[in-house]
């Protein structure tokens, strides 16, 4: 994948090409909620435990490899087990979640807040977006971004990160006061910085799985693309049982998928995650002990001309209890491209996607979810 060059302004100029493709996703995302096929539907999500994929022998490594393959053809959702990130460490970023949440008064939210930031970090009220790009559908949810910055990175990068909109200009990032939260950002470094060198893992993982050099993405992901969120689940105020039956009243996160290669979240102990079976059913993602979700986002799925599944997914939450949710989701640099791999392309099947700039892609489709940015 060359390098693509992009605008260093730091501004939002539309470009019509990447903006169409934005909004061809988002055509494609409805198109898939509303089709139903029975052809690879699921009613359960694999579980896949990490073990061996740390072992010195390549062929244990092939094996996870081959789990993850399957696992991503047919569901395009699954967790991770024995990933090495410990619960200690696990519980700790949760709690974080908590105390931004409860400890920050409004006032320093709102000095924060998202509105101020042309690269959508920093706290973000329920009211400001809606994923599914429809001011009319509310969204229940608050949350707090944050981005990638080589002080966060255990390898201290490469010093050469750009942003999503290809500028250098210094980290974009919005952080609440140390006197307010203290030890919020030490708490949030070391959490993030073992939950990237997992991701750059399940790369070298991801490669095997499409036959390729193990190493194949890692020339790829030296500064790469790492939007992270804590985000807060309200008690539903009419808890209702996940059902065919139900019009959803209460969405904490609308129906959507995700932009970059994957994503891994990591979930408290309260359900609310659930995935979209192509026949139409909603499954529900109940939390795993000791597990990470890992989903397939739209990257991976045009890297591998639909073979893997970028699976339709949202956030309802059914309980009378708050829930968390702490998300991480990798991307290459954003000054790549992203073109279907020549493993996955031939004659007969041709590549169904047009190559696009990773950062430019991932800034158009998260304008649409703000009512007037563009």
């Amino acid at each position: 994948m060359a390098a693509v060059s992009q605008s260093t302004s730091g501004g939002h100029s539309v470009s019509p090409s990447m903006m169409a493709e934005a909004i061809k996703a988002q055509e494609y995302l409805q198109q898939r909620i509303k089709a139903k096929t029975a052809t690879n539907s699921f009613r359960t999500i694999p579980i896949i435990d990490l073990t061996r994929s740390f072992s010195d022998s390549l062929e244990d490594r092939q094996s996870v490899a081959n789990e993850i393959h399957e696992a991503c053809t047919k569901v395009g959702f699954f967790y991770i087990t024995n990933h090495g990130i410990s619960k200690d460490a696990c519980d700790a970023a949760l709690k974080l979640a908590s105390r931004f949440f409860h400890e920050l008064p409004q006032e320093s939210k709102d000095a924060i807040h998202m509105k101020k930031s042309d690269q959508f970090r920093g706290y973000e009220p329920a009211s400001f977006s809606s994923v599914v790009g429809d001011p009319t559908e509310k969204e229940t949810k608050e949350a707090f971004n944050w981005g990638y910055e080589a002080g966060l990175d255990p390898t201290g990068g490469d010093g050469a990160y750009v942003e999503l909109d290809g500028s250098s200009k210094g980290s974009p990032n919005q952080w609440p006061s140390e006197d307010e939260i203290p030890g919020f950002y030490k708490g949030i470094a070391e959490y993030y910085g073992e939950i990237l060198q997992l991701c750059r893992h399940i790369c070298r993982l991801f490669a095997l799985s499409l036959s390729l050099p193990e190493t194949y993405f890692e020339r790829l992901t030296t500064h790469p693309g790492g939007i992270a969120r804590l985000i807060r689940y309200p008690p539903s105020t009419n808890p209702k049982p996940l059902s065919e039956l139900n019009t959803e009243e209460e969405i904490g996160l609308g129906a959507h998928t995700d932009y970059e290669c994957f994503t891994l979240l990591l979930q408290d102990s309260n359900p609310g995650l659930e995935v979209l079976s192509p026949d139409g059913h909603w499954i529900s993602a109940q939390p795993v002990e000791g597990g990470i979700v890992v989903n397939v986002a739209d990257f991976l799925m045009r890297w591998t001309n639909e073979k893997y599944k970028s699976t339709v997914h949202r956030v309802v939450n059914r309980t009378e209890r708050e829930r968390y949710s702490i998300p991480l989701f990798f991307s290459i640099n954003y000054d790549e491209k992203v073109e279907t791999l020549p493993s996955c392309v031939s004659e007969e099947n041709p590549s169904k996607f047009e190559p696009i700039a990773a950062g430019r892609y991932v800034l158009d489709r998260l304008a649409l979810t703000v009512p007037g940015k563009y």
